[in-house]
């Protein structure tokens, strides 16, 4: 990509800010309300309205689901008005990361997206992914075909620390139940979740979120999406595709997906080399704090990153509605 479109697409980052927004809002007005579904469905309405005006020539690269099982943001959807000139991108969306979590208002739900240029990101299948996600200083020191207790050792060593000092965030599921055997026995401390390993992800790559890596099998699309902000954040992942239900081995190989033992990083989960990465808050987290509605208006927590300008920002907006006497706080 040129510099010229690279800052093109970097100049869109309000644009797609107002996109993740959009979702996240929609998605914090049902909270606590106990049907995901219904969450799901409007955070994916309100991002894909929110994406019509953008002067893009998008492609969701990873979405809902398939075309017969998304009505909206499915995999191959053109987003944006397609007009001559168009900056041509790759866009890979969860309008709802977490939809258990808003449902039940549980914290960590967020409204997440990532764009690069078009090839940028890969065309995850819907398939889950083995994972290990760490941060910058321990990005070059993991294994993911080694044993666990010795991935904990290079990570603590990389970080100053000793095992015992790690906390690592695994999903709460019967799948990993040898996994976190192997973690205690090794002496590290583990945080459950019972979902979002997207925004666990990303945890792992900040400093003072007490978090130094995620392991455990999770889904490919958050995969992508996870390394899109490691991309930006300079924190690494390996990773590998794990085929679970009947026919899925079938459609790997359809889509060219030949070789099931390779190790994939985030430079080949998201190659592009203008990335941008959005996430809004939909309930409070570890990096984001949930929408505040309040009488007059609403407050959302952001975070945008770029990796062509290296800059990460962090975005607090409050929207007022049209009445002189309401009071910010601040």
């Amino acid at each position: 990509m040129s510099s010229a479109n690279a800052l093109r697409l970097d100049a869109l980052a309000r644009d797609f800010l107002r996109v993740a927004e959009a979702a996240a809002i929609e998605a914090a007005r049902t909270m606590g309300q106990g049907k995901r579904e219904h969450s799901d469905h409007v955070a994916v309405e309100a991002m894909r309205k929110a994406m019509d005006p953008l002067p893009i020539r998008g492609t969701v690269t990873i979405g809902e689901g398939e075309r017969d099982e998304a009505p909206m943001l499915y995999v191959g959807e053109r987003v944006g008005r397609w007009n001559d000139g168009d900056l041509e991108v790759d866009i890979a969306v969860d309008p709802l990361e977490g939809t258990n979590l808003c449902a039940t208002g549980a914290p960590g739900a967020i409204a997440v997206l990532a764009v690069a240029n078009h090839g940028g990101l890969l065309h995850a299948p819907d398939c889950y992914m083995e994972k290990i996600i760490v941060g910058p200083r321990a990005r070059d020191h993991i294994d993911i075909q080694a044993p666990v207790a010795d991935n904990l050792k290079a990570i603590a060593k990389a970080l100053s620390r000793d095992v015992e000092d790690l906390v690592v965030i695994v999903l709460d599921r019967e799948r990993h139940a040898k996994l976190i055997a192997d973690i205690r026995a090794a002496g590290a401390r583990i945080k459950l979740i019972s979902d979002g390993d997207l925004s666990a992800g990303i945890s792992a790559a900040v400093r003072g979120t007490n978090v130094h890596a995620v392991m455990g099998i999770g889904g490919a699309p958050e995969g992508v999406l996870t390394a899109a902000a490691l991309r930006c954040l300079n924190g690494g992942i390996q990773a590998r595709l794990v085929p679970a239900k009947p026919g899925q081995e079938e459609r790997l190989k359809k889509m060219g997906v030949t070789d099931l033992r390779r190790i994939y990083t985030e430079r080949d989960l998201a190659p592009g080399p203008d990335i941008l990465f959005v996430a809004t808050g939909v309930t409070d987290g570890t990096l984001l704090r949930g929408v505040r509605f309040f009488g007059g208006g609403l407050r959302t927590s952001s975070v945008v990153m770029s990796a062509a300008e290296r800059v990460i920002r962090f975005d607090d907006a409050v929207r007022l509605e049209e009445h002189a006497d309401i009071t910010v706080e601040f």
